[in-house]
C-alpha cells in the first residue's frame, strides 16, 4: 500500500535531488506576438535548481485551437516522457514550444494534465496578486 506505482528512477539513482512544485499565486499569460496562448490563475510553478523555475498552466487554461502536437518528444527521469506542441502563429520559431507530462511519474503527478512553454519561443508574463 506504502509502495509507489511508478517511481522515478532519478530520484532511485539520487535521492537527494529536490524538484518543488507550488501554486503560482497570481497570473501568468503566454503570448505569441498578440495572440494569447494561454492564460491562469491557476499556474504552478516547478523549481528544479539549476534550472530556471518553469510555470505549468492547467490543460483548461491553454488554447489548444492555437497549438498542434508534434512527434518530438524527450525523457526525464525525474518526470517522465514529454510530448510537445507547437505554438501555430509563432510559425517556425513556435516549434515544440510547449510541453506535457501526460504520464508523469508518481513523485511529479501535480503536472499532469499541464503545460509548459519555453520562454525563447513566446512570451511568459507573470503578475503576482
Amino acid at each position: 500500500m506504502d509502495q509507489i506505482a511508478n517511481p522515478a528512477p532519478g530520484f532511485q539513482r539520487n535521492p537527494d535531488k529536490v524538484i518543488t512544485i507550488e501554486p503560482y499565486r497570481g497570473s501568468v499569460i503566454v503570448r505569441a506576438g498578440e495572440t494569447v496562448i494561454a492564460s491562469s490563475k491557476g499556474a504552478k510553478l516547478l523549481s528544479e535548481p539549476p534550472y530556471s523555475p518553469v510555470f505549468y498552466i492547467p490543460f483548461d487554461d491553454v488554447d489548444f485551437s492555437q497549438l498542434g502536437q508534434t512527434e518530438h518528444s524527450t525523457h526525464c527521469p525525474y518526470k517522465g516522457d514529454a510530448s510537445y506542441w507547437s505554438v501555430l502563429p509563432a510559425g517556425e520559431s513556435g516549434k515544440d514550444a510547449m510541453w506535457t507530462y501526460k504520464r508523469p511519474f508518481d513523485e511529479m503527478t501535480e503536472i499532469r494534465n499541464h503545460g509548459a512553454f519555453y520562454p525563447s519561443k513566446v512570451t511568459i508574463e507573470a503578475t503576482p496578486d
